[in-house]
């Protein structure tokens, strides 16, 4: 799949040659590293620390579960010769649904997370877009590509114009 990728791209980079060449202008090709310009961005500075945050929120409701978790279980490792087959038998059941419920929290929290991510940064990468796109038309670029993208598998540093995609990006701030 990825060499299928990467035959297509080099096929729309030649043909895209080709079509300059017919028009006598030089070709100006540009690679930008999204997601460093995301993260090297006063806003992408921001929204890293807002994320951080919300992270460090879901690792505190996670605690106390972890811990009450914990403690049943030593509980039980103490008790587990003094109790009753039944009464063992229930403390396991209340350690397994407890695991389970520190599990479907642990996933929602990670879900949230995530959809945190996406409101987030999607507002920043429509902004990174225009940015890209303005930058493309009046600096006269034929193509920009995305460092890592599908079928990029080598491009020279000289071709790398992150950051002045940064640059315009707090400039438009």
């Amino acid at each position: 799949m990825q060499v299928h990728k990467a035959l297509v791209l080099l096929g729309l980079a030649a043909i895209l040659m080709w079509g300059t060449a017919a028009q006598d202008q030089p070709v100006k090709i540009g690679v930008v590293d999204v997601d460093q310009v995301v993260s090297s961005t006063d806003e992408g500075k921001a929204a890293r620390q807002e994320l951080e945050r919300k992270q460090r929120e879901a690792q505190a409701q996670m605690e106390p579960l972890y811990a009450r978790y914990q403690e049943q279980e030593e509980d039980l490792k103490q008790k587990r010769f003094v109790l009753s087959e039944e009464a063992l038998f229930q403390k396991q059941l209340d350690l397994a649904e407890m695991r389970s419920q520190i599990q479907n929290k642990g996933k929602e929290l990670e879900d949230q997370l995530k959809l945190d991510q996406a409101r987030i940064e999607s507002p920043i990468k429509r902004k990174l877009l225009e940015i890209i796109q303005e930058t493309g038309k009046s600096a006269g670029f034929t193509l920009i590509l995305q460092r890592g993208g599908a079928g990029m598998l080598y491009a020279r540093e000289a071709l790398d114009i992150t950051d002045l995609i940064v640059e315009k990006y707090n400039q438009k701030g």
